[in-house]
């Protein structure tokens, strides 16, 4: 799979420079290069069919990786005294105790939304010293379940994070796409998120 562009909508204070960030920052490239399709392929190749290939089974594969490196799957981290959110997809404790977050939208335009405020509010509150979030591009969005979150509709809000006031920590946002298409490989089998198809 491939990485077109990496966002970073706040890099404030020495951990953004910091060896341990660099680290992290390698763990997630490599997890995303490590997914392909289909199984047994070195790339990543979509059939090539409007909303018909699901998305839980591409980041399943990519968490997996980091879990081998260490990190926390499913992980729920208290942000904030009334908010309760859901858990990360994955988490990495850092040496002074603060965790760093890894969410892959797997969810709408809404759910992008809460992935980067609730990242927001753990910066503002000292639990997270950050956090990354992996969205497909407009290109490989038109493959995908109806409906995903993607890069193109979330950029115009950037601006909400990156006037974020915090002393110290890293916000950032992945751009991801397929490496190919074929009409040669199957299409990936949605896994379901509620009640909806995925």
């Amino acid at each position: 799979m491939k990485i077109l562009q990496i966002n970073f909508l706040l890099r404030v204070g020495n951990f953004g420079h910091s060896f341990f960030f660099e680290s992290l920052l390698n763990e997630i490239k490599n997890a995303i290069h490590s997914v392909t399709w289909p199984p047994g392929s070195d790339r990543f190749i979509l059939f090539p069919e409007k909303k018909k290939n699901g998305v839980v089974p591409i980041k399943e594969n990519c968490t997996l990786y980091l879990a081998d490196q260490g990190w926390l799957l499913g992980h729920r981290v208290k942000v904030a005294s009334r908010l309760r959110p859901g858990p990360m997809d994955a988490v990495k404790t850092m040496p002074d105790g603060r965790l760093f977050a890894f969410e892959w939208e797997t969810g709408n335009i809404s759910s992008s939304h809460r992935a980067l405020n609730k990242i927001g509010i753990g910066l503002l509150d000292g639990t997270l010293i950050g956090g990354i979030l992996i969205l497909p591009s407009r290109n490989m969005y038109q493959f995908l379940t109806d409906r995903i979150g993607n890069y193109a509709e979330i950029e115009p809000y950037f601006p909400i994070w990156q006037n974020l006031s915090i002393k110290e920590g890293v916000l950032a946002v992945i751009e991801i796409e397929h490496d190919d298409i074929s009409t040669e490989v199957p299409p990936i089998k949605k896994g379901t998120n509620g009640r909806a198809l995925r």
